[in-house]
């Protein structure tokens, strides 16, 4: 393959002495692979010199560039790295070695999956190595992220399987490591070329709507961009205008959001948007007042990233005006330098630092990478994967601490998980927060800029088991959630049994079943004592939720017994279910156990009515003698909401019905019956039963948690109607 495309665009940024360790590291890579060839049957050769392409759009210094060329030679053609140091140097052999241990991690990945890696401690210190690598040395996985962009592109040689595993660890890990790299046109490109073969169907239904009006879309923002364009000559503003189309993975993300707002893709007024380029800071402001005096902006839609950047760098003036036709759309102004770091994160330090000066900036954005290195030594394998990717990979949020120090969070965190990021006593002892002057919940989520005031007591009283419960949101962050559990594990024994028993019990009433075997539980969840299986429950180690779906699975559940309670009978909804990848067939919820989207189902033939989808611990389907009437069913597109009866046993008290039904309100969910129990008991108790329209299982859940915290209720849980079909 010819070097010299290559050369030329190295030439573009760097001086012509620089070009002379490309080109030598090139000649050993090409007489190293000889005659190799890769699965498309290229010349291997092709693939290093491709990603040291892609390494030079980034514009890296040399030495990445002749890294790139070298990646694949030691673990490919059995070249030690001393040979490689003794040509080269000792800068670009250590970005090689980074690359190789990437590499066999990535093939570790492919052929076990991300799941069972974090089973196995070797391979887990293999990816513990990896984020360490990245904290060391950032363009050891700038060189990786080319390399597998080149992979991705290249992709269609290999087996089904192997695509779908290479793209799964693309979307979960690569994408979003581009992402919180800053590098935009990276992530947009590794999530499309991901999203192609992950959802091939719905990534051609995307192209499709996208295309469908796009010579319109074209038109109209060509006749804007001329506007624009005029009236910022006319202000003496020199700016580049062009229309920024959205990636198609992004567009299907807010179809999907669209459709569960019940909105069409027509709605969707964003999938271009005009980006203004200019020279200075102050021409971005400019250039804003242009463009508001043009179109009037809609109200709460401009954000200054220029002088509040984002975490990963970005910096930007975004405004949202009402354009042309009275459509809306969004205007983003930037510098040149501040495109270049928008597109390419903080590969672009490399192209602004002056004269080999640490650029104390670019190391500040970067903490995220140091705080991996403190991480990877506290935690264990399967905590460490699980903090990277709750901790580091989400989007984040910036809030301040009373003395004004700057703490970075992932967004949905809590006051709660402030405490624990500052230090782990003072999360221990938290007992309330105040945001901005104000008290508010410990399961307030942070925003951007918040002041955090964390409330204490000077007793040792520890934290609340309840704080690990997903469906209440009091902590989100890994490390929050790890610290709760290592305080609980440190408690007695005998405790945590005791506590772990309750949480069981309770656990099973609100399923609405009875277990009798505790030794085929604790074996579910690979205990083979009861006792150890009741201290992990009580210290926190098994959830509350992990109960629930383990219990709700039905080919993994010990024998059981079902009560039958008959609430009133709700009205049949359609339901989003594909009947052996069949669409469009008629299909009904089974009113007598009335799943939802978690449960495990089955479908029923019903002889004039199409087909009735059921649970699989249905009484009706467990005692069917008709058995080929049944027939295999999965949940498809959510979105549609699915009634389900609850009992909810309570000390009856003067407005207790009120706050029952005033939660369930809040939680945006709507009631369509309500009844209480026939007869009065003699202990003050009564028993409230409702109809719930709902989502999902999880939905179900959290709402169960919500209840079970108002003042008398005593238990909550599911029923169903046992009356057979015809």
């Amino acid at each position: 393959m010819d070097v010299k495309p290559l050369l030329d665009k190295v030439r573009e940024y760097l001086p012509e002495d620089k070009l002379t360790l490309v080109e030598n590291a090139y000649q050993f890579a090409l007489k190293a692979h000889g005659n190799q060839l890769r699965l498309s049957g290229d010349p291997f050769i092709t693939h290093p010199v491709e990603t040291a392409m892609i390494v030079a759009d980034l514009q890296l210094d040399e030495t990445s560039v002749a890294a790139a060329l070298l990646h694949d030679v030691p673990e490919d053609c059995g070249i030690p790295f001393s040979e490689i140091e003794s040509k080269f140097g000792a800068e670009v052999t250590k970005l090689v070695e980074g690359v190789t241990r990437l590499d066999k991690i990535s093939s570790q990945v492919q052929s076990t999956g991300l799941k069972k890696i974090a089973e196995s401690d070797a391979q887990v210190e293999s990816l513990r190595k990896m984020f360490v690598a990245m904290a060391e040395d950032v363009r050891v996985v700038l060189i990786k992220l080319a390399d597998r962009l080149h992979n991705m592109r290249t992709l269609k040689a290999l087996t089904p399987e192997k695509q779908q595993r290479i793209a799964q660890e693309t979307m979960d890990i690569y994408a979003p490591l581009a992402h919180r790299l800053g590098m935009w046109q990276l992530r947009w490109e590794l999530e499309d070329l991901a999203f192609r073969y992950l959802q091939p169907d719905k990534y051609r239904e995307t192209a499709r709507l996208v295309a469908v009006r796009r010579a319109t879309r074209e038109r109209y923002i060509a006749q804007v961009i001329q506007i624009l364009r005029e009236e910022l000559e006319k202000t003496g503003i020199k700016a580049e205008v062009t229309g920024r189309p959205k990636s198609l993975y992004s567009v299907y993300r807010k179809v999907q959001k669209y459709a569960a707002q019940g909105k069409e893709f027509s709605d969707i007024h964003d999938l271009l948007a005009l980006r203004v380029m200019v020279d200075t800071i102050q021409d971005c402001y400019s250039a804003l007042g242009v463009v508001h005096n043009l179109w009037h902006p809609l109200p709460d839609q401009f954000d200054d990233f220029i002088a509040n950047p984002k975490e990963n760098m970005y910096q930007a003036l975004h405004s949202t005006v009402m354009c042309l036709g009275a459509r809306p759309l969004e205007v983003q102004i930037r510098t040149y330098r501040m495109h270049r770091i928008a597109e390419y994160g903080v590969a672009a330090h490399w192209k602004y630092k002056e004269g080999g000066k640490t650029d104390i900036g670019f190391e500040e954005k970067i903490t995220w990478l140091r705080q991996l290195m403190e991480w990877q030594r506290e935690l264990s394998g399967t905590e460490f994967i699980e903090s990277i990717k709750t901790d580091i990979f989400q989007d984040q949020v910036f809030v301040y601490t009373p003395k004004g120090e700057i703490k970075e969070l992932p967004r949905g965190a809590t006051p709660l998980d402030f405490a624990y990021l500052i230090h782990t006593n003072l999360g221990h002892r938290c007992i309330g927060a105040k945001v901005n002057g104000r008290l508010v919940s410990l399961d307030y989520q942070l925003r951007n800029g918040d002041t955090i005031e964390i409330m204490t007591t000077k007793a040792s009283r520890g934290p609340s088991l309840d704080w690990l419960n997903p469906n209440l949101g009091y902590v989100n962050t890994n490390q929050a959630q790890q610290r709760i559990r290592q305080w609980f594990r440190r408690r007695e024994k005998t405790e945590n049994i005791e506590r772990g028993r309750e949480i069981l019990e309770k656990e099973l009433r609100r399923l609405g079943v009875s277990f009798s075997d505790r030794e085929g539980i604790a074996k579910l969840f690979k205990y083979e004592s009861v006792e150890d299986f009741l201290a992990a429950i009580g210290c926190g180690d098994i959830s509350p939720n992990q109960i629930d779906f383990k219990l709700t699975a039905p080919e993994e559940r010990p024998q059981q017994t079902i009560p039958v309670t008959a609430p009133s009978k709700p009205k049949s909804t359609s339901s989003a279910v594909t009947v052996l990848g069949v669409g469009d067939l008629l299909t009904h919820i089974a009113p007598c156990c009335q799943p939802v989207p978690g449960d495990q189902i089955i479908g029923f033939i019903t002889r004039s009515r199409g087909i009735t989808i059921h649970r699989k611990d249905c009484p009706n389907v467990l005692n069917e003698d008709e058995k080929e009437r049944l027939i295999k069913v999965e949940w498809g597109e959510a979105g549609l909401l699915f009634p389900v009866n609850i009992k909810v046993e309570v000390w009856d008290r003067v407005g207790l019905l009120r706050d029952v039904t005033a939660l369930v309100s809040d939680e945006k969910m709507n009631i369509t019956s309500v009844s209480l129990s026939d007869k009065e008991r003699g202990d003050g108790t009564l028993t409230i039963f409702l109809t719930v329209d709902i989502k999902d299982i999880g939905q179900l859940w959290r709402l169960f948690s919500k209840i079970e915290g108002v003042p008398g209720v005593i238990n909550v849980s599911r029923t169903m109607d046992v009356k057979r079909e015809g």
